[in-house]
């Protein structure tokens, strides 16, 4: 497992001494991936001190992991939060130290990664060749270029770039103040990595530069020291720490087979194309016709044919009967009534009772 996560961290070339820190380690009896980077301030030994004691504290307190993760995560940050604070209150000369910290932790079996955040080192998430940021700066300049109002090369020649608005080691209870650590999580999937960086990196290097350095087929140790070297190569103005995570599970790629109506629009009409297309779409297999379906249609033509046929018929019969009734009644005269029909109307009609009586 320890091929698909690595860590490391340089001072950089204009400084002597290294205030990053960074974890990447197995824990939960090597299920669990903990990533960490933290960079520390506050003076030449006090920004050290906070990065070694906030790696101390996370690494004690993610031991085992038991409960709810993000939970976790936060208290973990909080309990490195007052580890710096009481550390400050015994050793005068560090009153300034602090640091920033993001944390992740990533489940590899169930494709997904967690992560608790304070501070503008990053998290960043490689996905099929884009590089996505999960984190967002806690400084003025962070907002600015997170919020399009500045570019990406504005923010890192920004005079107060490396101003922050959040660290630990300045407020108590940290875990108790609303939206002080940024928390989440994201799906981890199979081919995705995810980098964890100080700014020493994200100064130096562009998103671009990144991207390149990601997307070759280089180990993930190979792929950390070439952006150390890249920030260097860039100026090296800041410590600058790395760690990645990939999940170098198999990604699952389902082969995409041309619908049959394309293959036979892309062929040349012929008895021999057309044969090898039934090939193909069998796998190799002879495709067996059946004739059933051109025998219903014929019989169903031939039904429709002879109800036209019958109808047709039908109203021609009628047509002819209507004409000889017509006939029929113009031609037939009215008989004529003898004097004793004549008699018996007249004595139904001047009757006053309702029965009739015939004599």
């Amino acid at each position: 497992m320890g091929e698909n996560y690595f860590g490391i961290t340089d001072p950089g070339r204009q400084r002597t001494n290294n205030e990053d820190s960074f974890i990447a380690k197995t824990v939960a009896g090597n299920q669990l991936i903990i990533a960490c980077v933290i960079d520390g301030v506050g003076g030449y030994e006090g920004g050290e001190v906070a990065a070694r004691l906030t790696r101390d504290e996370i690494t004690d307190h993610l031991d085992k992991l038991p409960g709810d993760i993000i939970e976790r995560l936060v208290s973990a940050l909080d309990n490195a939060n007052e580890r710096i604070i009481r550390e400050k209150e015994i050793s005068p000369q560090n009153e300034k130290m602090a640091c920033v910290v993001t944390l992740g932790l990533v489940d590899m079996e169930r494709n997904i990664f967690y992560f608790a955040h304070v501070g503008d080192t990053r998290l960043y998430l490689f996905r099929d060749g884009s590089l996505i940021k999960v984190t967002r700066d806690h400084s003025a300049v962070g907002f600015l270029e997170e919020s399009g109002r500045i570019t990406e090369e504005a923010a890192m020649l920004h005079p107060k770039r490396n101003e922050v608005n959040k660290v630990l080691g300045y407020e108590t209870q940290i875990a108790l103040t609303k939206d002080f650590i940024d928390t989440g999580e994201s799906p981890f999937l199979p081919g995705d990595t995810i980098l964890l960086c100080s700014d020493g990196l994200t100064d130096m290097i562009p998103a671009g530069k990144i991207i390149s350095i990601l997307s070759s087929e280089d180990e993930l140790s190979a792929k950390g020291k070439l952006l150390i070297n890249a920030a260097n190569d860039a100026g090296g103005k800041d410590n600058i720490t790395v760690v990645l995570v990939q999940n170098d599970k198999p990604t699952v790629k389902h082969e995409v087979t041309k619908p049959l109506v394309a293959q036979i629009k892309n062929n040349n009409s012929g008895e021999e194309k057309m044969k090898m297309l039934e090939k193909d779409a069998s796998h190799g297999k002879p495709v067996i016709k059946s004739n059933s379906s051109n025998k219903i249609n014929k019989l169903l033509l031939l039904f429709c044919i002879l109800f036209f046929l019958g109808f047709a018929y039908l109203l021609f019969k009628n047509y002819k009967e209507n004409i000889i009734i017509e006939k029929h009644t113009q031609t037939v005269t009215p008989k004529k009534r003898n004097q004793q029909e004549i008699n018996l109307s007249d004595s139904i009609n001047a009757s006053a009772n309702a029965i009739v009586r015939l004599s």
